[in-house]
């Protein structure tokens, strides 16, 4: 039977300060309220057009206290959520193509929340 521990640790999802883009989704930036390895959600304070089950590219830029650099994802939506004042929205990780900066951004925020 598989040890299932690891993965639902690293399934946690971490709160971010981070800033995240959509490239042809919303022009500005969007806060990265929280990430994991199999996903994240983003918050903006406009309402934004992103559908269900669409696949799109988040670049992330972590907070400078981080000491990382930006890296994109390949992510999946699967939510949203639209508010008078905000949008929220949940992606499934698909890809990072610079995956190693993803794995320290992530292990950094389960550093800081320890």
């Amino acid at each position: 039977m598989p040890d299932n521990s690891t993965f639902n640790e690293r399934s946690v999802r971490h709160p971010s300060h981070a800033q995240a883009r959509i490239a042809d989704v919303f022009e500005g930036e969007a806060l990265l309220k929280d990430i994991s390895i199999t996903g994240c959600c983003i918050e903006c304070t406009m309402q934004v057009d992103i559908k269900p089950h669409r696949e799109y590219k988040i670049e992330i830029l972590p907070e400078s206290t981080a000491n990382i650099g930006k890296f994109e994802l390949a992510v999946e939506s699967r939510w949203v959520r639209v508010s008078a004042y905000s949008c929220e929205a949940g992606f499934a990780v698909i890809a990072s193509p610079k995956g190693k900066l993803f794995q320290r951004y992530v292990d950094y925020l389960s550093w800081r929340s320890s």
